[in-house]
């Protein structure tokens, strides 16, 4: 409605929009944007930060969509030391939830990865195979592993949240 009035003054009258621009400018962001839409965007930030959904075995996913992108938790990659080779699978492979999809190597040890979902292989991370330490350096963002389709949704129901994760990795110290 401020925008209808505003075109409506510069339509007429220059010095009237002038007026009403430098009036909005002393008008703090959060009173321009409509409070409905701050809660959603606040939700929705929430939501999405807490997305990260984990298996026993130490994977993480990250669902959008349909889409899932699948990596190792920090944890993992703490335990595993420098990773040196990643072995990733083919585009296009068909994989169950807990189906074995390659490993990482690394100066202290070998891993395999289990798939968190059943879905199919759609892309790898190309960056891995000339910076395997991406795992090391950025398990959450730069260094996830692949990225698959989500065949059966209900599954991400079994997985653990990002506190629960944790309390897993508590206990197992214990």
């Amino acid at each position: 409605m401020a925008t209808c009035v505003m075109l409506r003054c510069l339509s007429s009258n220059f010095s009237c929009s002038l007026s009403l621009l430098s009036r909005s400018a002393q008008i703090p962001p959060t009173r321009l944007v409509p409070r409905a839409y701050l809660l959603q965007t606040l939700s929705t930030t929430t939501r999405l930060s807490s997305a990260l959904k984990f298996t026993d075995k130490h994977e993480w996913i990250r669902v959008e969509g349909n889409v899932g992108t699948v990596g190792i938790s920090k944890f993992a990659q703490e335990a595993l030391g420098d990773v040196v080779y990643c072995g990733l699978p083919e585009v296009g492979l068909q994989l169950e939830q807990a189906d074995e999809f390659g490993a990482l190597e690394s100066v202290k040890a070998a891993s395999e990865l289990y798939s968190p979902l059943t879905g199919e292989v759609i892309e790898v991370n190309q960056l891995l195979a000339d910076n395997p330490g991406l795992v090391n350096k950025s398990c959450y963002e730069d260094g996830w592993l692949m990225k698959m389709t989500v065949a059966k949704p209900e599954e991400l129901d079994a997985l653990m949240d990002e506190k629960a994760y944790e309390r897993y990795i508590r206990s197992m110290e214990d």
